[in-house]
């Protein structure tokens, strides 16, 4: 059984990580450029996968969770660095979109 990990919990153990096997956070700058990397290899892969493009024989290996992993990894590090706590922002934002948005998606005949 696998066991589960909080947003907390995952923020604590990427920072223990990377202050002991890292060595230390590349910059904020640096972070943001790694994160869009990571988005673009999860893209490549879901245009292969869910799309029409056809793979390269480099794709053949990757898998979704992991490509989705890397790209949490590197919002971990960059939350880490500017004090965000993901379990309190992702709750504001669960707030956010259940007034803004209440009706939004049920009223959309596009979605029907």
């Amino acid at each position: 059984m696998k066991k589960e990990i909080t947003l907390s919990e995952a923020q604590a153990q990427v920072d223990q990580w990377i202050k002991t096997v890292g060595v230390r956070y590349f910059n904020e700058l640096t972070n943001m450029t790694i994160l869009m990397e990571e988005v673009g290899e999860l893209a490549r892969l879901m245009a292969r996968t869910y799309g029409e493009q056809s793979f390269k024989e480099s794709d053949k290996d990757r898998e979704l969770g992991d490509e989705m992993a890397d790209v949490l990894w590197v919002l971990i590090c960059l939350a880490n660095q500017t004090g965000v706590d993901l379990t309190e922002a992702l709750a504001k934002n669960f707030e956010k979109k259940n007034i803004r948005d209440i009706n939004r998606h049920r009223d959309n005949e596009k979605l029907r």
